[in-house]
């Protein structure tokens, strides 16, 4: 791979984990802590919204992260032929 494709690569890489992990951030720190009084007003299961984010959604954002993430490197190996298959 080019010297110009590497970079084009690793800005695209690093704009997906920017904007996952600011996507995973606003989801923990913010309904979990920060937005967690307006949101409590809603009930999920029987639980107010502001907890279950704290105790569980984070948590179930991250796993789908994770596989967003995946999906995305995939495509981008592809488009730049560096993929496995």
């Amino acid at each position: 791979m080019e010297a110009t494709s590497r970079r084009a690569y690793w800005k695209t890489n690093l704009r997906y984990l920017a904007v996952l992990l600011a996507i995973w951030f606003l989801v923990s720190f913010g309904c979990g802590i920060l937005f967690a009084e307006p949101l409590n007003a809603i009930r999920l299961g029987g639980f107010k919204l502001g907890f279950w984010f704290a105790q569980q959604g984070a948590l179930y954002t991250f796993v789908v992260l994770i596989f967003v993430y995946v999906a995305l490197m995939n495509r981008l190996d592809r488009r730049f032929d560096v993929d496995e298959e």
